[in-house]
């Protein structure tokens, strides 16, 4: 079977969410899956859709096929979004590198000024 991009139904009842995967054209919907693209809320006001664009070109260079509904969430998100629609960009981890960055730093601070102490000592 080939690879679909399809959504994938989360939330509670009443108040689904959905995530773009990657996934096996035999794989039921809310089942296993390859890679997660993006999310789409269509409840908010208005709906919200995050969505990898390079990855979606990757996937679709490679043979994947788009769902009916994940294609025109594509189209969409391609134009920058319209009155329903309201796309935004993945986020990256700009800001949990740079804490992990200063984290470090406190490291080999507190490293340093323990070895300090340490040779004061002897």
């Amino acid at each position: 079977m080939p690879t679909r991009i399809r959504l994938r139904r989360m939330g509670r009842k009443k108040k689904a969410h959905y995530r773009v995967v990657v996934a096996d054209g035999a794989s039921p919907r809310d089942g296993r899956f390859v890679e997660t693209l993006g999310y789409y809320k269509p409840l908010s006001h208005p709906a919200r859709l995050v969505i990898d664009l390079d990855a979606v070109d990757s996937w679709m260079e490679r043979g994947a096929q788009p769902s009916n509904t994940v294609r025109s969430l594509i189209r969409k998100a391609r134009k920058g979004g319209d009155g329903i629609v309201a796309v935004g960009e993945p986020q990256r981890n700009v800001e949990s590198e740079a804490e992990s960055q200063e984290r470090e730093g406190t490291k080999a601070e507190m490293l340093a000024e323990e070895a300090a102490a340490r040779a004061a000592e002897a």
